[in-house]
């Protein structure tokens, strides 16, 4: 059992028989009275969110999950395959099954797939991925506006800022939990 002191993003709890998310969490200490626990989940099935306030008394149950590795095929439509790696079965996965992971994905790539009850329900993608710049607009040397980045479309068609020096054609590495430019990357 987990106590509402051991909520923190990212952590995977059971609530009323469903597995969910803490997607955004704060701690508050009024002047009296108990420690406050506001939370931000998203069930991992249905998507749906669900906002709330615990006590430090408050239990949770750890949600039973199970993960195996496997791989991204394809995408068709609204659908994303996967094959396991030593058996090579196939499954899929859909769009709003993979939320903000699907700006990551690409051919080939080694994930964790996330199951619960032996459904699939979520994948664990590596932390930093690298992408292929399709699209970068020239950056105007003169612009002192005091930001020095531009947008840059990357081949999953995930946009995002990176120093003016990126160049259509460069591959960057990008920090899949942020979305966020980390490097240019020789390959």
């Amino acid at each position: 059992m987990l106590s509402a002191s051991d909520l923190r993003k990212g952590l995977k709890v059971q609530i009323d028989g469903s597995p969910y998310i803490v997607t955004d969490f704060e701690f508050s200490k009024p002047g009296k009275g108990q420690a406050l626990y506001r939370t931000k989940m998203r069930n991992m099935i249905s998507g749906n969110q669900l906002v709330k306030t615990y006590r430090s008394n408050d239990k949770f149950e750890k949600a039973e999950l199970d993960e195996k590795k496997m791989q991204f095929l394809y995408s068709q439509g609204e659908e994303y395959h996967f094959m396991d790696t030593e058996n090579y079965e196939q499954l899929f996965l859909t769009k709003e099954q993979l939320g903000e992971n699907i700006n990551f994905l690409i051919d080939n790539m080694e994930v964790e797939v996330l199951f619960y009850d032996s459904q699939p329900i979520d994948v664990t993608l590596p932390i930093f991925v690298n992408l292929e710049v399709t699209r970068a607009d020239p950056w105007a040397k003169g612009d002192t506006s005091g930001n020095d980045t531009k947008p840059v479309t990357v081949q999953t068609g995930y946009e995002l800022q990176v120093p003016p020096f990126v160049e259509e054609g460069d591959r960057i590495q990008i920090d899949t939990r942020t979305g966020q430019y980390v490097t240019r990357v020789k390959e």
